[in-house]
């Protein structure tokens, strides 16, 4: 049996089941796994859609349809049109956190990926491009082969220096990539000890309406590391994790479009780069800001819709 066909009967075995008991995000053994490894930090509401989705696959081997990803063009070793990512915002200045600020943003709504159950993650075709586009009904030569073969050349691309990465297929893949990044496991009896996670907190698709929004609040993320995972446009929900050990901050942006007295507010994960000199020249972020790798200007950029960041605690006296 090749691993298409096996691939379908895991759909039908998975569908069938979710159908038949219908299963809830928080009984699923992902949730589960979540509450355990990270018990202080609730799992963020998309991430919950994106289990719950997971639980019927059949539409995955249905239709795969080639979407934004602005978080893509965020990644160290990427290249992304620089006018196109130059509308969104998402790249921006420190001197922009402040409270008063105001930022022009647009975050093109993105897809609602299922993330796999971890036991079929692992029987899911992810390294060659020519199983993904069979199984999932991809024509060669079309944008979603597009996307799905860029997704895939990022993941087996090397780390820049002072980098480490991983690309991960479930969410206890993600969780357990993110805590060995930060030099801590799953501690026995539950609990990641010294690691919580958070999202950005956007409508359910990401989508963010084109205009001008005021910063009504910082907040620094205090940790002594962070791991950032950004979902990658794939038929199912993978991760870039990667974390770089020197030079960087993170935020939490609380924002409110211009002119309205109690919304739309979005919270916004933020992180800003001061060590850029290892970063791929012709980066975006570098025409936008006007920039270029190692510069003293710093590299900031909001994490979009999906994506998701790890923080180490700082250690108290």
């Amino acid at each position: 049996m090749n691993s298409k066909s096996a691939f379908l009967l895991i759909v039908v075995a998975v569908s069938t089941t979710a159908m038949v008991h219908g299963h809830p995000a928080a009984s699923t053994p992902a949730a589960r796994f979540w509450e355990q490894a990270l018990s202080g930090t609730p799992m963020p509401e998309v991430l919950a859609d994106f289990v719950q989705k997971g639980m019927d696959l059949s539409p995955l081997v249905e239709h795969y349809s080639a979407q934004p990803s602005i978080g893509m063009c965020t990644l160290f070793n990427t290249i992304c049109d620089a006018r196109t990512v130059a509308e969104t915002g998402i790249f921006f200045h420190e001197a922009e956190l402040h409270p008063g600020s105001t930022m022009t943003l647009y975050f093109p709504a993105e897809a609602e990926t299922a993330i796999l159950p971890h036991d079929i993650a692992g029987k899911v075709p992810f390294e060659n491009l020519s199983d993904v586009l069979s199984t999932f009904h991809i024509s060669p030569g079309s944008a979603e082969a597009a996307q799905v073969e860029d997704t895939l050349r990022k993941c087996q691309q090397p780390p820049i220096a002072g980098e480490i990465k991983a690309c991960t297929m479930s969410l206890e893949s993600t969780v357990k990539a993110a805590m060995e990044m930060l030099g801590t496991t799953i501690q026995q009896g539950g609990g990641g000890g010294d690691v919580w996670a958070a999202t950005s907190t956007l409508p359910r698709g990401g989508l963010l309406p084109h205009r001008e929004y005021i910063v009504q609040e910082v907040t620094k993320l205090e940790g002594t590391g962070y791991v950032a995972c950004h979902k990658v446009p794939f038929p199912y929900a993978v991760f870039h994790c990667h974390i770089a050990h020197t030079g960087y901050i993170g935020y939490k942006v609380t924002l409110h479009g211009r002119g309205d007295n109690e919304g739309p507010v979005v919270s916004l994960l933020a992180f800003c780069h001061f060590d850029t000199s290892h970063w791929n020249p012709a980066h975006p972020a570098f025409q936008i800001l006007k920039t270029h790798p190692g510069a003293s200007t710093s590299v900031c950029h909001f994490m979009s819709y999906g994506n998701l960041a790890f923080i180490k605690k700082a250690r108290t006296a």
